[in-house]
């Protein structure tokens, strides 16, 4: 049975978070004399002279409101990077506990466990991308503290099936992290809804994608108040710059808009495949729910450097398992996605 306790390190348990003159005072006042700020303002605005929020409270009830989600089960850091290195510093003790990752996947699972001094453990997807639940089942082990799980995946571009996602966090006591980066490109309901069933559920997403927000670096991770308390216990004290906080607040108020992005570029996905697949130097084009594609060549390194000499960049994934001779390819414009079409079919083998 799932029990937070059980899977918290010990001094995390007891650790007293630092606590930032902001934290101590949350209300309004009109004379701030408690954070040894500069009180002359700064060479930008006047209002940056202040620190930020640091717990995001009012960036936190927009999207409180749009997730259908309480303002306690939101950590905000900075990219979904800080979500992710927060929870193995909050859940794994370091040289005791591992962690299990399902390659081909989101590499910064293993790369923040690396730092942390946490076993990685792998289970590689099936030739399908898809979690192979014997092998899992069998990987597991009582230091096993989280399991990995991207969907849709990076950089295979396929949803993750639902029920397998379900078998997991109904058998497994650990965490169980869900990274929807690309939800919103998907048919697939978020597992954010799912929260209430799921106490040992994490999801994690982004206003970098479909909210085309990459620049600000923000990540959302989604779940129960007790597991994100103690999240919030291990976070820097202002995390989010206050502009940050600032032009999300903004864009959060263009839900239609944003809405209207997404159904134009999973439109231009669709073009686009279409117009890979008739091209003859393409062996494949795989599934996608995401604002990508994998694309396999039949000489894969030589049009990357093609391509790179047409000042075209796309991401060489042909070193990952399973994605031998592929390409990875974002969505651009209309224009970018026809100068691409345009470079390929110029390919030739020297």
């Amino acid at each position: 049975m799932f029990n937070i306790e059980s899977l918290v390190r010990n001094n995390i348990k007891k650790l007293s978070p630092y606590s930032s003159a902001r934290d101590e005072f949350s209300g309004k006042a009109s004379v701030y004399l408690d954070a040894n700020e500069n009180a002359l303002g700064s060479p930008l605005l006047k209002w940056y002279n202040r620190y930020p929020d640091p717990m995001q409270w009012k960036l936190k009830e927009k999207i409180a409101f749009i997730k259908k989600v309480s303002v306690d089960q939101i950590f905000l850091g900075n990219g979904s990077d800080e979500p992710i290195d927060t929870l193995m510093r909050c859940f794994c003790e370091p040289g005791l506990d591992e962690i299990i990752i399902m390659p081909p996947t989101y590499g910064m699972y293993e790369v923040n466990a690396s730092i942390n001094n946490i076993a990685i453990k792998k289970v590689p997807l099936t030739s399908q991308f898809q979690i192979d639940l014997e092998q899992l089942e069998s990987a597991i082990q009582p230091n096993t503290k989280i399991i990995w799980i991207c969907s849709p995946n990076n950089p295979t571009a396929n949803s993750i099936d639902r029920q397998s996602i379900e078998m997991v966090l109904n058998n497994f006591d650990g965490l169980v992290v869900v990274d929807e980066a690309y939800i919103n490109f998907s048919r697939q309901q978020s597992f954010v809804s799912d929260l209430a069933d799921y106490p040992n559920l994490v999801v994690l997403q982004t206003l970098s994608k479909a909210w085309g927000l990459a620049g600000l670096r923000i990540g959302m991770a989604f779940a129960s108040k007790e597991i994100v308390g103690y999240m919030n216990k291990v976070k820097a004290p202002y995390n989010l710059s206050e502009p940050v906080q600032e032009l999300a607040m903004k864009a959060l108020e263009e839900v239609g808009q944003v809405n209207d992005m997404i159904k134009e570029l999973v439109s231009m996905r669709t073009e686009l495949e279409d117009d890979l697949t008739q091209i003859d130097e393409v062996v494949k084009v795989y599934p996608s729910d995401a604002n990508f594609l994998l694309v396999k060549f039949k000489h894969s390194i030589e049009m990357y450097n093609h391509l790179l000499a047409n000042e075209i960049v796309v991401r060489d994934r042909s070193n990952v398992q399973y994605c031998e001779g592929c390409l990875r390819v974002t969505v651009g414009t209309q224009e970018e996605n026809n100068a691409l079409i345009s470079a390929i079919k110029t390919f030739k083998l020297k």
